[in-house]
């Protein structure tokens, strides 16, 4: 009884933990532009991630101990380096990116993550299907499109260049996660990227002249931070590990093209955001690239767990 209990609630799970994914990781790039309309956007990402890895590895110590937390010195060197790509590099440039453009567009752009994998797995002498190959030409001219004239919005040429380093910073990070020492655990791993994550982007963020007044920082911008951090950082994360144990990867990996949906209709219902034909058009190409891209490497039975790995801007 408790079985059969069991197996016809597993859907039910997955499918919960799929939309907690798919609308939390698509709202956070509106939760990224409301914190920074009063907060500068490094030091608000540093506090988000240094929070959320101090939440963490104490959830972690009272659960499970100290065993978490034993990894040698090039597994804490690897996980740094890849939360100083994935969150200094890459959620650093977006909220950077979203003074200067929409969430939406910014959203689209990042959406382009998957395309750079297939590109350094080329490089690194891999072969990839040819509707591999397609999807990828497919989605970078979709990217090229909105690049190019920021989507037909008030965009500048900044915003769109460094939420695209943005996505190229990410996509390294995303990379290197599958190929050199991590820690076995992957919360204690999590724990230490946003941990690294956090630390760049407090140095980074001095070094540029970020300063923070907490006076000057709105309730909004108080309320956004609190929500990146316990549901973008921690309620996403753990939705998105339990997957990996309990649903197809192909699945999990549809995150890919949701996600931007997701934020652009919040862009739009909560601040207010244009959405140009270009935008739509643009938009709507790179998804199809990305759609192919998984798709393709579905059947090919080559995991893209690596593309999709906390991708929670």
């Amino acid at each position: 009884m408790s079985t059969n209990t069991t197996d016809n609630r597993s859907p039910l799970l997955i499918w919960g933990a799929l939309a907690i994914v798919y609308v939390v990781w698509g709202s956070t790039y509106l939760g990224i532009r409301l914190a920074i309309e009063t907060m500068p956007p490094m030091l608000s990402g540093s506090m988000r991630f240094l929070v959320a890895a101090l939440l963490l590895g104490a959830f972690l110590l009272i659960r499970k101990g100290r065993e978490p937390f034993r990894m040698s010195a090039r597994q804490f060197g690897g996980a740094a380096l890849v939360g100083l790509l994935l969150l200094t590099g890459g959620n650093g440039m977006v909220a950077v990116a979203e003074q200067h453009i929409s969430s939406g567009l910014a959203a689209l752009l990042v959406a382009s993550v998957p395309l750079w994998l297939v590109v350094f797995r080329i490089a690194f002498r891999d072969r990839p299907a040819l509707l591999t190959l397609a999807g990828v030409l497919v989605g970078f001219g979709g990217v090229a499109a909105l690049s190019l004239n920021g989507g037909g919005e008030s965009a500048s040429t900044t915003g769109v260049v460094v939420i695209l380093l943005a996505s190229l910073s990410w996509s390294i990070g995303s990379f290197l996660s599958a190929r050199i020492p991590m820690p076995p655990n992957v919360w204690a791993a999590s724990m230490v990227e946003m941990g690294a994550g956090g630390l760049g982007l407090v140095v980074t963020g001095l070094s540029f002249g970020e300063r923070l007044d907490p006076a000057a920082v709105s309730g909004t911008s108080w309320a956004a931070l609190a929500y990146l951090i316990l549901v973008g950082s921690l309620v996403g994360f753990t939705a998105y590990t339990w997957l990996l144990g309990n649903a197809p990867i192909s699945l999990v990996s549809t995150y890919a093209y949701v996600n931007p949906v997701v934020a652009v209709v919040l862009g739009v219902l909560v601040v207010n955001e244009t959405v140009t034909p270009q935008i739509i058009a643009g938009g709507a190409v790179i998804l199809l690239g990305v759609a192919l891209v998984v798709s393709t490497e579905r059947r090919a039975k080559v995991t893209t767990a690596p593309a999709a790995e906390k991708v929670e801007v």
